[in-house]
């Protein structure tokens, strides 16, 4: 009988049963998180390698992914192993906590907020999967409140972390904001990373349809600075497109602004003034009080260009007042500017240095550097208008500087050319050939002030 159980144990462990794979600690949410975000359904996720309901439990935490099936979801959604990785420590909840904290600071704008926190969570390293992330979000921090040196270095760190850890959603994000920060400092590699970005964006399976959506929008703002409207147009529409289903109301808003720009640019005042208007329809919708205070900034400034001064005080006005229900600082200043703008052409020149002021403090405030240049332009022209030459010299000084020590080499040339034609007016003919040489490459008629409101529209 002994040498029976003896058989019977050695046949058990020939053929043993099938152990259940230990299950692996995840980030409440992670899965899920990544699904939509990748655009996937629950069968879509599981495809080949798990049901749907197996998917919903582990989305739900009711149960724990074994480790082939954390490497599965991974490889469906794009995103790395550590994305979905609980933090082995009580840390998890303050870091996870802190970062989405982040990343609403910077949705909503509130830059130099995002600064503090930024740096905050790069001395207490979390978790080293975290850190491409948050570099990332720092340098857009940076790059939103025009600190392009700073952006720079943190994105650039962020881009190497991506694509050590193979995340191409993050990768091709990262790239888009490399992009941004080319098209804020008029580098010529604004188009070509735009490009780069959309390409490892669409070589993901599937396409992450939001990412796509913030990448086409970034190359037409590409294309907008390189006054290229027609490739502009298309390219708004394509992201309004790719969006489909997906695409939320608030994208769509702000998609449809900048449409209104570019229509105002190529001269379809009509076109322009009814995209602008569909962004506010649709984020009147959504109560969003400060994406909707932009877009009616650049509503403000098409109805200007057309000549609709009346129109345009009415959108200005409710722009600023926006900016105050929603205590909205940054961008704040280029509504001033816009009012100032705005003032001048009504004549209202008190009225034009008074916002010019305020718009030159409060940007000075939050560190907001072609803002603070743009406000030294508008002092210097008002100055101009009313005859005060040396106010003039300083301001413009002041103006050149500024954009110089930004890097912003295109908007640097304009400046020069305005304030050759102010010197050449004043017969400092002299003075006036310096500046002038400096501007020979942005003499193009009109150039200036369509510069200055690109400026506006752009930090939209």
């Amino acid at each position: 009988m002994a040498s029976g159980r003896t058989d019977a144990a050695v046949a058990t462990d020939a053929h043993p049963k099938r152990r259940r794979l230990p299950g692996v600690n995840i980030r409440p949410g992670a899965v899920k998180q990544a699904r939509i975000e990748s655009g996937l359904s629950l069968a879509q996720l599981g495809k080949g390698h798990v049901t749907a309901p197996a998917i919903y439990l582990i989305e739900t935490g009711r149960t724990r992914p074994s480790l082939p099936t954390l490497e599965h979801i991974a490889r469906r959604t794009g995103k790395p192993v550590e994305f979905f990785l609980a933090e082995p420590t009580a840390a998890a909840d303050e870091a996870q906590g802190k970062l989405i904290a982040l990343e609403a600071m910077v949705a909503d704008g509130r830059n130099h907020e995002a600064v503090a926190l930024g740096l905050a969570l790069l001395d207490r390293a979390f978790s080293a999967s975290r850190l491409g992330r948050i570099r990332f979000l720092l340098g857009q921090a940076y790059l939103g409140s025009a600190q392009p040196d700073h952006a720079a270095t943190l994105l650039a760190e962020a881009r190497a972390h991506f694509e050590a850890v193979n995340d191409g959603v993050m990768l091709a994000e990262c790239i888009g904001a490399q992009a941004a920060l080319a098209n804020m400092t008029q580098s010529k590699d604004a188009v070509a990373l735009a490009e780069l970005a959309l390409s490892v964006c669409r070589r993901l399976k599937p396409v992450p349809a939001p990412t796509e959506v913030r990448l086409l929008g970034i190359l037409a703002g590409a294309h907008v600075a390189n006054r290229e409207w027609d490739r502009a147009v298309a390219a708004y529409e394509a992201a309004i497109e790719a969006g489909g289903s997906v695409f939320d109301l608030r994208r769509v808003a702000r998609m449809y602004s900048a449409l209104g720009t570019a229509y105002q640019e190529v001269g379809e005042g009509e076109t322009a003034a009814r995209y602008a208007m569909r962004s506010v329809v649709v984020l009147e919708v959504l109560r969003d009080r400060v994406a909707l205070a932009r877009s009616e900034n650049n509503l403000g400034l098409v109805l200007m260009a057309r000549g609709d001064l009346d129109a345009a005080r009415r959108h200005l006005d409710r722009s600023l007042e926006l900016c105050d229900e929603a205590d909205l600082e940054s961008g704040r200043s280029q509504v001033l500017l816009s009012l100032c703008e705005l003032s001048m052409q009504e004549g209202k020149v008190d009225q034009a240095h008074k916002l010019a002021e305020e718009a030159l403090e409060l940007a000075a405030r939050l560190e907001e550097g072609a803002s603070i240049a743009e406000a030294h332009v508008w002092l210097g022209r008002i100055a101009d208008r009313r005859g005060a030459h040396d106010e003039v010299d300083r301001a413009f000084d002041d103006a050149i500087s500024g954009f110089e020590a930004m890097g912003m080499r295109e908007r640097l040339l304009q400046c020069h050319g305005l304030y050759a034609e102010i010197l050449e007016r004043r017969g400092e003919l002299a003075k006036a050939y310096v500046h002038m040489k400096e501007a020979l490459q942005a003499s193009r008629p009109g150039l200036l002030r369509r510069e200055e409101r690109q400026q506006r529209f752009s930090s939209a």
